[in-house]
């Protein structure tokens, strides 16, 4: 896949950076020494759009009195290459360079997929290089955040703690080898090092029985002989070429390991354990500059059986007298408990926490009341909270109770104001409300559950693009949706459901399957039919998009209106997300049975607009007016991150930035300077190096509301699900569901505030002008063309490629 590889090779062999030659070595391994026709034809691709869209990357330089070009070497190349290699997130397709490549013909889609799954996968490892070729002493904040980073997605270290992944990023060292059956060590020697594969794979080799095993990328070897002290249990033999590892060195992995053992407390049960808790360092509340710090130390959650660690918040719970506090450690259990103990679970946890474990077996009489009134205090503070935390959700939905007049706010005050009267009481006021404490604790938990019940209206089409009308829930399953169209068509055959988008791929649709409308392509459409018929359906003329842009409308309205407008759709979109949708997603809605339909459109939202942009420039006939709007589409992109609103300003300026709008040369140069540089400031925001950096320092300094990049912040989540196991010897990796929640009250804090700062002109528009409800209903009823292929094909038309 190289633009010249053989020129290529003269700039990195003649320069001493470690980081070109690293470029070079994972390049070449994917072509020949004899490049074939298509890997030329990929080089000459992949140079003219780096001429194209960075032209500074490359230049003219002198070796052995020739000249040659060539791109430039170093962190930029890499950070370049990172950018158009890598995808968002797989339902949020980024601009990458295999799209033009197949828009070329240059390579197929498997050609595409092998090449490529192993391009990003080298350009990961080369991101992180830099900060691992850095001595641990030396290496700053920034370093040890990249490697922490790295870090979570290696499933050797799926079980370590986060703390232990920290200080394991301060001490790993970057060890690689060129050349298979290189040995790393012999089975008997002393062990100094335990090692984890970052890339290649190497062969496990016993004395007497030969290879017992082979260990690949992720897989980590040598700490049993530093755990036990012990020689060398089997020689580690490279099975490939150019093995990268992280290495551990004896003394660090002794001292971490020690002081983490040193801080651990594991209480059992049966000689088993069943909750593992962490000592950690905090710094007190009311130290200042003045006066000295003031450490206290606290035990956090590892792991543990879901009862044992609902049972240590319980008893860790503070009770204050005003419950204004809430505590972080159970609003991470009530958020994700969804993933370790169901509803139907967890209410009989509760109620026993209420009942049994509130009557102690020892004490005088009025110390027993104490106890018990204490432990009910925080039981009901627990509810407190967790019906706090779903606030919107109950406005949304009917709570279902004995008493209709009665809500689960209502009742839980009632139990919080009983919690602090006299057991004879107790009995009496309870009788009174007629509230069975059994219907309390149901109707709790059924609060928290995201149902979407609401039915929609759809159309299913036929092979002869006829179509059925059917009336079912956003949640319906295929099988239900199967039933409903049978029923329409009185057809007694076996029918399918097919997806059809509009470039007419077919996806077969699982019977299980749930809220399929709401996880449509842009452009898709829904097909049934037997089996023998599926390769006859062809897309409607309706799915192909527009076949005239819509500028002549839209260039009348304000760019900021427009702005405006996109936000407060967005924003309602956004509204309707509820929390744990991302975390069904993250975890696959199929294991909780429930939908993520809201979540499902706002994700869609952003592929409209994106589309939306590209649709509008590839539909442009004129230069000149294509060159409007450019500018247009720069203004309200710099309207949207005014108004806070990411999302759509980054799927704006990932529209600009699609193959087939900025591959159209004469449009860009004729781009006033000032928007071509605030169109490279806002291209630096995207810049994927660093985990993102620049979109997370900027997000770090606005407030809310803040409508956030949401596919960059599911992508963290699945990072941090992928990378760390969900349970650790049966038991919940606690640790897993804190980090995962942490990403989840990112969205919760961008909602914080509510949308009341944007202001926009109120005063009537002029007469060439547009209202403000012609603006909303444009902006709601955007119409795109999302075949790729298609827009290519626009886009050549309007500027055919030079030769």
């Amino acid at each position: 896949m190289l633009l010249s590889l053989r020129q290529l090779s003269v700039t990195v062999m003649s320069t001493s950076c470690v980081v070109c030659r690293v470029v070079y070595a994972c390049l070449s391994l994917f072509v020949s020494q004899v490049p074939s026709e298509k890997i030329l034809r990929a080089g000459k691709v992949l140079r003219n759009n780096i001429l194209s869209r960075a032209p500074h990357m490359i230049r003219d330089r002198k070796y052995h009195l020739k000249t040659y070009r060539q791109c430039c070497m170093g962190t930029e190349l890499v950070d370049w290459l990172m950018q158009h290699t890598s995808c968002v997130h797989s339902r949020v397709q980024a601009v990458g360079m295999w799209q033009v490549l197949l828009e070329e013909g240059v390579l197929n889609h498997g050609e595409c997929d092998r090449t490529f799954s192993n391009v990003r996968i080298s350009f990961k490892v080369m991101t992180v290089l830099p900060a691992l070729l850095c001595r641990p002493g030396q290496r700053t904040v920034d370093d040890l955040e990249i490697i922490y980073e790295e870090l979570l997605h290696i499933k050797a270290l799926s079980h370590l703690s986060t703390t232990v992944k920290r200080e394991l990023a301060g001490v790993l060292i970057f060890e690689s080898h060129a050349k298979a059956g290189t040995v790393l060590f012999n089975q008997g020697e002393e062990g100094t090092s335990w090692y984890i594969i970052l890339k290649g794979s190497v062969n496990v080799v016993i004395y007497g029985k030969g290879v017992v095993c082979t260990l690949h990328e992720g897989d980590d070897f040598g700490k049993l002989a530093l755990v036990n002290d012990a020689p060398r249990a089997a020689s580690i033999v490279l099975r490939e070429d150019n093995c990268h590892f992280l290495r551990v060195d004896k003394e660090d992995f002794n001292r971490i390991l020690r002081d983490v053992e040193a801080n651990t407390v594991r209480l059992k049960e049966h000689e088993e354990d069943v909750l593992v808790l962490e000592k950690t360092n905090n710094r007190s509340s009311g130290s200042s500059p003045l006066n000295p710090v003031h450490l206290f130390f606290r035990y956090t959650v590892m792991s543990g059986t879901p009862e044992k660690i609902l049972e240590h918040l319980l008893e860790t719970l503070k009770l204050d007298s005003q419950f204004t506090e809430s505590d972080p450690a159970l609003d991470d259990f009530l958020l994700m408990h969804c993933v370790f103990v169901p509803n139907s679970q967890l209410c009989p946890l509760l109620m026993l926490s209420f009942t049994y474990h509130a009557q102690p077996s020892q004490g005088s009489e009025q110390e027993r009341v104490e106890y018990a009134l204490n432990n009910k205090r925080r039981v009901i503070l627990l509810l407190r909270q967790f019906s706090t935390g779903n606030d919107r959700l109950q406005k949304k939905q009917p709570i279902r109770s004995t008493d209709e007049s009665e809500s689960v706010s209502d009742i839980i005050i009632d139990l919080f104001i009983l919690s602090g009267i006299k057991n004879v009481r107790e009995r009496s006021i309870i009788e009174q409300k007629n509230v069975p404490m059994s219907v309390f604790f149901s109707n709790v938990c059924v609060c928290v559950c995201v149902c979407v019940c609401v039915e929609v209206l759809f159309k299913v089409y036929c092979s002869d693009h006829t179509y059925s009308t059917i009336r079912v829930p956003v949640a319906a399953s295929v099988r239900e949706v199967i039933a409903a169209v049978t029923d329409k068509l009185g057809s007694g055959d076996d029918l399918l459901l097919i997806h059809l988008n509009s470039a007419g791929d077919k996806e077969l649709l699982k019977p299980s399957d749930v809220s399929i409308f709401s996880s449509l392509s842009i452009n898709g459409r829904l097909f049934v039919c037997p089996r023998d018929q599926i390769d006859s359906l062809t897309p409607l003329p309706e799915q192909e998009g527009p076949s005239a842009g819509s500028m002549s409308t839209f260039e009348l309205m304000s760019s900021k209106d427009l702005a405006h407008q996109m936000t407060l759709y967005d924003w309602e979109l956004f509204d309707c997300v509820h929390e744990h949708e991302l975390i069904y997603h993250t975890f696959g809605r199929q294991h909780f049975k429930k939908t993520t339909a809201n979540l499902d459109l706002f994700l869609r939202r952003f592929n409209e607009v994106q589309l939306w942009v590209v649709t509008e420039v590839c539909l442009c006939p004129t230069l000149s007016k294509r060159v409007q709007l450019l500018k247009k589409f720069i203004k309200i992109a710099a309207h949207c991150k005014e108004f806070r609103n990411l999302n759509s300003f980054f799927a704006i300026i990932m529209g600009l930035g699609n193959p087939a709008v900025c591959r159209l040369s004469q449009t860009w140069e004729k781009l006033p300077s000032k928007f071509k540089k605030s169109y490279g400031e806002f291209e630096n925001l995207m810049d994927p190096s660093r985990n993102h950096r620049a979109y997370r320092l900027t997000m770090a300094k606005l407030e809310p509301p803040i409508i956030p990049f949401m596919p960059l912040l599911i992508k963290d989540m699945t990072f941090t699900h992928e990378g760390n196991k969900t349970f650790t010897d049966r038991l919940v990796n606690f640790e897993k569901m804190r980090m995962i929640a942490s990403t989840v009250r990112i969205m919760r804090y961008c909602r914080s505030h509510s949308l009341d700062f944007i202001t926009v002109d109120q005063e009537a528009p002029q007469a060439t002008g547009k209202s403000h409800q012609d603006v909303r209903s444009y902006v709601r009823h955007i119409s795109v063309i999302d075949n790729q292929r298609t827009l290519s094909q626009l886009s050549h038309r309007l500027e055919p490629r030079r030769t």
